[in-house]
């Protein structure tokens, strides 16, 4: 077993230790790029092996509509941090539901950001002893940090995680320059997440640092 993959088990572990009578809400947070959906993806099935299922979300079927997002301008960093996600989508479809005295009925998705529309699709009912597993960016803010069962930071530095942000972007094919995507990371995204740094402090409202800089050696510190 590589160590990658005795890290992951080790923080399935943490996670299926967690006990409420309720559905498990998992945040993995972090930066563009810092790991995020593929440390969730990854968590899948380990967590399955431990005989837990699995709901699986991001914050990617939460977004804004365009016009909202970016009604502080294209590059505002502000703008980025604070209008984005709908916030009370994510309550009221997923965690909210998923919680306390919640009837456990909610959607993973709400709206397509691509095609700028809403996402119809059906409720699910989640089983009792489910755990969602969440990535995102902004998780850990102010409207979101009491509805986590347990909090995920993945850290890691933005000399890191520009350059892989901007390699996925330019996978992607979103239809931008090369040029255009290696200047929205200094403009909007950083400055924002430096925004989230300043207001939310998710390092210290985590209950683990998933270090991964090299993907290859992550580390978990826990916080107490």
């Amino acid at each position: 077993m590589s160590n990658r993959s005795e890290v992951v088990e080790q923080l399935a572990d943490l996670i299926v230790a967690v006990e409420r009578d309720h559905p498990i809400r998992v945040a993995i947070d972090g930066v563009d790029a810092a790991g995020k959906t593929m440390l969730a993806d990854e968590l899948v099935q380990p967590i399955r092996d431990r005989n837990r299922p699995i709901i699986r979300a991001s914050i990617d079927g939460f977004h804004n509509p365009k016009d909202i997002r970016y009604r502080q301008g294209a590059d505002s960093p502000r703008g980025y941090y604070q209008d984005s996600f709908n916030h009370e989508a994510i309550l009221r479809e997923l965690l909210t539901p998923l919680g306390p005295g919640g009837n456990r009925i909610y959607h993973r998705e709400v709206f397509d950001h691509r095609a700028d529309a809403p996402t119809p699709g059906p409720a699910r009912t989640a089983a009792g002893d489910a755990i969602l597993l969440f990535d995102g960016v902004f998780l850990l803010r102010p409207e979101l940090i009491a509805y986590w069962d347990f909090r995920i930071y993945v850290d890691v530095e933005f000399e890191v995680s520009v350059p892989r942000a901007v390699q996925r972007d330019l996978r992607n094919g979103l239809g931008d320059s090369e040029e255009t995507i290696c200047a929205r990371y200094p403009q909007r995204y950083v400055p924002g997440q430096r925004l989230y740094f300043e207001e939310a402090n998710p390092k210290q409202r985590a209950d683990a640092i998933f270090e991964n800089n090299d993907i290859n050696t992550p580390c978990i510190t826990l916080k107490s």
